[in-house]
């Protein structure tokens, strides 16, 4: 659906008597959620880097929408844990820091693990059978650059979507996308790890079967080794580089 962007609601068009086919509708979307999706993309995709300042004025003129919307914007953004105020003026990228990535992979295991036990109780075998398939080719889609690269990061989305309609909990799955919302930061720090990436595929690969087998032990126990192995690579990614968690 096509999208437009305005600060105030428009009338909509009359459709003339006799078109065989009527336009498609025009999304609206108000300007501080243009600025919301706006900045929350620059953060998720470190343009926007932990610690980065954003001044009021300064983001409304890059934006390009007034100081009311990007207050709301910023709400919605500290609400997300994305934001938070700064000592003095403004507002302030929130910090990635060892702690906070330790403590977000807490929840995790937290969240994860059930996710996967009640999945293997409650899935459609069809929908996991089709995404084994497809994580079987992982390691081709690694060897096509930055297209199967997103290529495969759009299966691990089509994974989460299977697991959370699988588990069918609105609850656990507002809570399972606000991990993910973070998660999408620290993800960066993995993705020019090839040998990462493909064993990261193959643990996903393992959490599937186990979930088409309707095996719960071993769901939550894959998943465990899954986010063992994707904390370790996250902290030596850090301790090589300190400089990534501020960038």
């Amino acid at each position: 659906m096509a999208s437009v962007y305005t600060e105030t609601p428009t009338s909509g068009n009359t459709t003339p008597v006799g078109t065989r086919t009527a336009a498609p509708p025009v999304a609206v979307v108000s300007a501080s959620e243009r600025a919301y999706r706006q900045l929350r993309d620059e953060i998720l995709d470190g343009v926007l880097a932990p610690g980065a300042g954003l001044l009021e004025v300064e983001q409304s003129d890059r934006i390009g929408v007034s100081r009311t919307p990007l207050r709301a914007a910023i709400a919605r953004l500290i609400a997300d844990g994305l934001v938070a105020g700064r000592a003095g003026r403004g507002f302030m990228v929130t910090e990635m820091s060892v702690d906070s990535i330790h403590e977000l992979y807490e929840l995790r295991r937290a969240l994860e693990e059930h996710a996967a036990r009640i999945a293997a109780t409650r899935r459609d075998p069809h929908v996991f059978l089709e995404l084994r398939d497809q994580f079987r080719t992982a390691p081709e889609l690694l060897l096509l650059g930055e297209a199967g690269l997103h290529r495969y990061y759009e299966l691990i989305d089509d994974f989460d979507d299977a697991l959370d309609a699988a588990v069918g909990n609105p609850f656990l799955v507002t809570a399972l996308a606000n991990v993910r919302t973070h998660l999408a930061r620290i993800r960066r720090l993995a993705r020019h790890n090839p040998a990462r990436l493909r064993a990261a595929a193959a643990e996903h690969l393992l959490i599937i079967e186990a979930i088409v087998a309707g095996d719960t032990s071993l769901a939550a126990h894959a998943t465990h080794v899954h986010l063992h192995q994707s904390l370790s690579n996250v902290l030596a990614a850090l301790e090589a580089n300190p400089a990534a968690q501020a960038d």
